[in-house]
């Protein structure tokens, strides 16, 4: 685990709590009022993230090794997969509150 400093470390970890927290706080917010349901899908669309973060993560801890070079291709797809989910999701919530704004 030499391989990122102390505060280094600290922060990747303290983003990893708090993009789980977001996450739940998203869904929780999403499950109690149906005002916000378009934002489950965010909930959703962020997990991809969270894992591409947890294997890059995970690289470092094994002070990246070259056995688990692959970890950095898996990070990378994941995180493609995420940003577009991301994205869509995103979208999806301008299209329900354009469709709401013109339906008032």
């Amino acid at each position: 685990m030499h391989s990122l400093s102390t505060p280094t470390w600290f922060i990747h970890i303290l983003t990893l709590f708090e993009w789980t927290l977001a996450i739940l706080l998203i869904s929780i917010l999403s499950n109690k009022n149906t005002k916000y349901k378009p934002y489950k899908l965010l909930a959703y669309a962020m997990l991809p993230n969270l894992a591409s973060a947890m294997a890059a993560i995970t690289w470092h801890i094994f002070d990246n090794a070259a056995s688990l070079y692959g970890l950095v291709y898996l990070q990378a797809l994941l995180t493609f997969i995420g940003n577009t989910a991301l994205a869509i999701a995103s979208w999806q919530i301008v299209l329900r509150e354009r469709s709401m704004a013109q339906n008032t």
